[in-house]
């Protein structure tokens, strides 16, 4: 398996139904640009819509921490890195960027992931198959920098900065 370091989505289309009256992406919908942005990373590491219908597994957010930099606006087109940034036996700490396709940083966001049994619905270890492909793209992702913006809590102060 070739990986992706980051993992780059396919363009995503801002749509005039995420957008408020004024045409800028609403809160809830800059979740959604994510979750599609990291559809593919997830699907590389075996972890795809038919992961969680053939096997009833799947992997909740736990916590997310997003920065928005810059607006984005109906008809827009995106791209989202997504890089791993540690792993463990039933938990992924991701971190994505939304960039407009003109290169500038829309948002990001820090995410931990936790992989679950749906008939539980419990926590439970990734399957070995899975477990080894999520550590092949954490090894390839441990090469790049760590994110300027990864592991940042919530201050005031950080906010006078804006």
């Amino acid at each position: 398996m070739s990986i992706p370091s980051p993992f780059i989505s396919d363009p995503i289309h801002i749509q005039s139904e995420w957008c408020d009256a004024d045409g800028r992406l609403t809160l809830a919908h800059y979740g959604v640009v994510f979750d599609r942005g990291a559809e593919g990373a997830f699907e590389l590491m075996g972890m795809g819509s038919a992961y969680t219908e053939l096997r009833r597994l799947s992997y909740y957010t736990a916590e997310a921490h997003v920065c928005f930099i810059r607006p984005l606006h109906t008809g827009d087109q995106v791209l989202v890195n997504l890089q791993i940034i540690d792993c463990d036996d039933k938990r992924i700490r991701s971190y994505q960027e939304i960039h407009h396709v003109e290169g500038w940083l829309a948002a990001t966001t820090e995410i931990l992931s936790l992989h679950v049994d749906l008939n539980g619905p419990k926590v439970v270890p990734f399957p070995q198959d899975v477990k080894e492909k999520l550590d092949a793209m954490t090894a390839v992702h441990a090469t790049l920098p760590v994110p300027e913006r990864a592991g940042r809590n919530i201050d005031l102060a950080y906010s006078n900065q804006l």
